[in-house]
């Protein structure tokens, strides 16, 4: 197939569709109800032991799932392209079928003009974005979809309702982001290896991704593109056929979630999650039996930088290979799961920070996760199945220069909370910082391009820019405050950050201003937000150009020559990104803004900060917060949480206070303790 070809006549507008995560879910017509999945019958109980080595999938059953996707694509006459990954986001394969359309188009059905809306992006990132946003999202004690995250990630929870606090997971989607220096890269010609890998443009929320299961354990993921929209869903209350998310349902077929840990049999604030609007009852054949895949069909195809045009074995997840396996020696009594390498060495063992006199000990290190895994494992979870479960998250602390002093998490869970933990340790040590409005006065703008093809190759073409140095003056406006930013004065939680990041101020009353590090909402979407983007666009955008030339086009900015085409003596003119989103090391993987983080004093000086994320955000705050105070506790007083004066709910903006963190009212298993952050 020709399908490099079709790319290149598609891309006048793909290069800045890049990073998104860009929100699913769909348009066609309504089904008045659907019936509900066949019942699976994994192991009982299934609460994060029932993985073991045989817990993978393999390049037979890859093909299978393949094989259900195009068969029912075929049914629906649109022809799709398929992704599949292992739990860790290693591409276990890449099938385009024949006519499947080159390109997606970036649209938030909200008429924004700017940012990356109405842009395009190749159909393969987005299926292989799709499919480890499902794999990542879920765990043997919830299945998440990409519809789910389009549900939770939209200024308003649920989509559509009129005054209501952002999606809890408000800006997730710039997370795993390819350039992250947390997530694993592929390596053409190997088998998969150890993870997380990064996604090509982060989480997704475009429904057409799914969890991928077998006996109760989630082994990967599958994502589809077939339909040209790139989109979310605005109307939580109806029903649609998407035709990706059917596609990706009959894939699913055999390797389904268990229905008692759906989405939709899961609660937050009160509210329902969604995990599909399709079953396999509604489908244009019925699903399994699918026939083999042949050369009619399409065919297998290369992703530069994501996978070989091959179908491999994926990664048994808990195992060294997958990269995430049980702790040993200073962690394995608290059942923690830490991170490795390709040698099975830790790769955050605890150690001191490294900014000099007063810098965070190894010891204190160790002891802040220790405390913070303690009262995880007796937290109640909130978005996990079976009720009662306790939480499971991941750890990351760092000090103030951003370095990772230790990181481990809970056994079972979510993959992508890793990446995240670490983002929202950075994001409330780099705000509580002296040197945050410096760091952003020295980047260069977030410069943003638009495309058209010639004969000579891809020509960019600046179009507009943001100095992120903007979002300074505005915070100081905003705040009342010369020196917001630059005189550490205030100790920010990443609950605090989130409030200044929202497209309202306060959160979720219609209508008002935004907060200072975010767009107004006339021209905010999911794929044009304000700082979180801004921070990590540029990169972004040269992955993206990247992935193109590796396309075999010569690329032109402003008319001058950025890359050649490949050839066999130079086949890699424009290398790919490095290990850093936005150039400063403080926030190497960018930030995050929803709850989970508190930053770390050692009396008046801040040392670095704790980050979760996993099952909750009320809870994320409340074990990073009562971790951290319980590790004050354990060395007398050493450390501990800012001093009640700086944090940042003494400040009231436009009349409303910020907030700090907020812990949920009998939160443990074992206790009916209330106000468990009270006085702390």
């Amino acid at each position: 197939m020709s399908w490099g070809l079709q790319t290149s006549r598609g891309l006048q507008v793909a290069l800045f569709a890049l990073t998104l995560t860009a929100c699913g879910g769909g348009g066609g017509p309504d089904t008045a109800g659907t019936a509900p999945p066949p019942a699976t019958a994994p192991p009982p109980g299934c609460t994060g032991f029932c993985a073991n080595a045989q817990s993978f999938l393999t390049a037979a059953e890859v093909n299978t799932v393949i094989a259900q996707a195009v068969a029912e694509a075929t049914a629906n006459s649109t022809p799709a392209t398929i992704a599949v990954v292992d739990r860790v986001g290693n591409v276990l394969g890449v099938f385009r079928m024949t006519g499947a359309r080159a390109l997606v188009n970036i649209n938030s059905n909200r008429n924004v003009v700017g940012g990356l809306e109405n842009l395009n992006v190749p159909s393969e990132l987005a299926a292989i974005a799709k499919a480890i946003t499902g794999a990542y999202l879920s765990s043997e004690g919830n299945a998440f979809s990409t519809r789910t995250a389009s549900q939770i990630v939209q200024e308003t929870f649920n989509p559509g309702e009129s005054n209501a606090p952002s999606g809890p997971l408000f800006g997730v989607q710039f997370s795993q982001l390819p350039c992250s220096d947390f997530m694993q890269r592929f390596t053409t010609g190997q088998a998969p290896g150890v993870g997380p890998k990064r996604s090509p443009l982060g989480l997704s929320a475009d429904p057409g991704g799914f969890p991928l299961y077998k006996n109760g354990v989630p082994v990967g993921g599958v994502g589809v593109a077939a339909d040209p929209l790139y989109t979310l869903d605005r109307r939580i209350l109806d029903r649609d056929r998407d035709v990706d998310e059917m596609i990706a349902l009959a894939a699913t077929f055999g390797f389904g979630a268990p229905a008692d840990r759906r989405g939709d049999v899961i609660t937050a604030d009160g509210k329902t999650f969604r995990y599909t609007d399709v079953e396999y009852s509604d489908l244009a054949r019925a699903p399994g039996n699918a026939p083999a895949l042949t050369p009619a069909n399409g065919g297998l195809i290369r992703v530069p930088a994501y996978a070989d045009a091959v179908v491999r074995d994926g990664t048994a997840f808990g195992q060294p290979a997958s990269g995430i396996r049980a702790a040993d020696s200073n962690l394995s009594d608290l059942d923690a799961f830490i991170i490795v390498d390709a040698n099975n060495q830790n790769r955050f063992a605890p150690r001191g920070g490294t900014e000099g006199a007063g810098a965070l000990t190894a010891n204190e290190a160790l002891t802040v996760l220790r405390e913070a895994l303690k009262v995880a494992n007796r937290a109640r979870a909130q978005i996990r199945q079976p009720f009662g479960s306790q939480a499971r998250v991941s750890f990351s602390v760092v000090d103030t220069r951003g370095t990772v002093l230790a990181l481990a998490r809970t056994r079972d869970a979510p993959v992508f909370g890793l990446d995240v933990s670490l983002q929202k340790a950075r994001s409330a040590a780099f705000f509580s910082n002296t040197a945050a409005a410096a760091d952003l006065a020295s980047l260069p703008p977030a410069t943003y391009f638009g495309s058209a093809l010639n004969a000579q190759g891809l020509q960019l073409t600046t179009v507009g820019s943001t100095t992120l140095a903007s979002y300074t003056a505005r915070t100081r406006d905003f705040l009342g405050s010369p020196t917001a930013l630059g005189d550490g004065a205030v100790a920010y939680a990443n609950r605090s950050v989130g409030n200044l990041a929202r497209p309202f101020y306060p959160d979720g009353i219609i209508g008002l201003p935004a907060g200072p590090l975010s767009n107004e909402f006339d021209s905010w979407s999911p794929f044009d937000v304000g700082i979180q983007l801004d921070l990590a666009y540029n990169q972004l955008a040269l992955h993206v150009a990247h992935y193109i030339n590796q396309l075999g086009l010569a690329l032109f900015l402003d008319g001058r020559p950025l890359a050649p085409a490949p050839t066999a003596q130079n086949p890699v003119p424009l290398p790919d990104i490095g290990f850093s989103c936005t150039g400063l090391p403080r926030i190497a993987n960018g930030i995050q803004i929803f709850p989970g983080s508190v930053p770390i004093y050692r009396g008046e000086q801040l040392v670095g900060s704790i980050g979760i994320s996993g099952d909750g955000v009320d809870q994320d705050d409340m074990i990073a917060f009562l971790g951290l105070h319980n590790a004050g506790l354990a060395l007398n007083g050493a450390i501990g949480n800012a001093p009640p004066g700086r944090r940042a709910d003494q400040l009231v903006p436009r009349g409303a206070r910020l907030r700090y963190v907020q812990c949920p009212q009998a939160p443990f298993i074992d206790s009916n303790e209330q106000n468990v952050c009270g006085g702390k």
